[in-house]
């Protein structure tokens, strides 16, 4: 991790990209994803939840999987802990963003408080796709700050707004923030292992979900990364023993 953060310092000069088009993609990003704030108010509303909640919600927790995850599982009548229990597990994945972008950003350690709020997919995204470490600060600043806002505005219209729209699942509103998450994540998953484990957790969260009470389907999702791992785990083991069998037949 040192070497490779050492490597994109050396070669800043090189690799350089110009801080105009950093805001640019951080803007776009931002702007984007933060619109989709609007579908989360309105669904949040729909679900039961007053205005001061479904603000307090965007300005605190500001991690949109986890909060459509939670109201999502509250409108279909699960259990208020079972729901929280869904939404925490989705935004652990935050805190292995957060080890990586720390040693990325090397913020100054008094706004690595203040910076944890804004790690999110998004940011993480535009972080890490920046050749150097500025341009990767920049990114990470603008995204989080155009987001942040835009994303709570946007709650609090849709919750302003949610009386007059009306039941948000006859507009389909409700699958807006999965959809972006999907679309933010389709992208990553460039190896075997990390396709199966995405494939997996589908397959067990739909499959449960006629089943599971509301919020334990995506609790149960989770298990695909351990299973998918543990299997490729034993797939290299297998490899290596036939290698090593093949190599002492060779001799």
């Amino acid at each position: 991790m040192a070497q490779h953060i050492a490597l994109i310092d050396q070669t800043a000069e090189g690799a350089d990209k110009p801080d105009s088009a950093v805001v640019r993609d951080a803007l776009g990003v931002g702007v984007a994803v933060g619109l989709s704030g609007f579908a989360f108010g309105v669904t949040s509303a729909g679900s039961g939840l007053g205005l001061l909640q479904t603000c307090a919600l965007s300005l605190l927790v500001f991690t949109g999987a986890s909060q459509f995850a939670l109201v999502g599982a509250l409108a279909a009548g699960g259990n208020p802990f079972t729901a929280a229990a869904g939404a925490f597990f989705l935004g652990v994945r935050n805190a292995f963003y957060g080890l990586r972008l720390s040693q990325l950003l090397a913020l100054p350690r008094a706004l690595r408080p203040f910076a944890a709020q804004w790690v999110i997919d998004e940011t993480t995204a535009v972080t890490l796709a920046q050749p150097t470490r500025r341009a990767a600060r920049l990114g990470f600043t603008v995204t989080g700050l155009s987001l942040y806002l835009l994303w709570n505005l946007t709650t609090l219209l849709g919750a302003l707004g949610a009386r007059a729209i009306g039941d948000t699942r006859a507009w389909g509103l409700d699958a807006a923030g999965p959809a972006v998450f999907l679309a933010l994540l389709a992208p990553m998953l460039k190896t075997p292992t990390e396709r199966a484990v995405a494939a997996l957790a589908v397959l067990l969260g739909l499959g449960l979900l006629p089943v599971l009470p509301a919020g334990l389907p995506v609790l149960v999702a989770a298990l695909a990364a351990p299973l998918a791992l543990f299997v490729e785990g034993r797939r290299r083991g297998r490899t290596r023993q036939e290698e090593q069998a093949g190599s002492e037949e060779d001799r």
